[in-house]
């Protein structure tokens, strides 16, 4: 027996009525404790990185390596990016996690 187009839609758009839930499974706090000590490692390392950069841009720049210069700039680029994002990074997921929550 065949199932009409417009059942069809209707199973497709069905709601389950899953939602994120705290406390549903053991393990939470310990998950967030290395999910922030990753974050901490990745921010120091991330402010390593900026600093190299600097040094590698203003060596270029005193000894006359406009490749070392350009690459120096570029890391330091790279390394303010990164930092914002990791910074950013719980907002950016509250975001999408409430703009996701929208759609219907």
């Amino acid at each position: 027996m065949s199932v009409p187009l417009a059942d069809r839609v209707i199973q497709l758009a069905y709601d389950p009525g899953i939602t994120p839930s705290g406390g549903g499974l053991p393990g939470l706090s310990v998950l967030k404790n290395v999910v922030n000590s990753i974050n901490l490692f990745a921010i120091v390392a991330v402010v390593g990185a900026l600093a190299v950069s600097l040094g590698v841009w203003a060596w270029g720049h005193h000894t006359g390596g406009h490749q070392a210069e350009a690459n120096g700039k570029k890391g330091a680029v790279v390394a303010a990016g990164a930092a914002l994002g990791l910074g950013a990074a719980n907002g950016i997921i509250a975001f999408f996690t409430g703009l996701g929550s929208q759609v219907h």
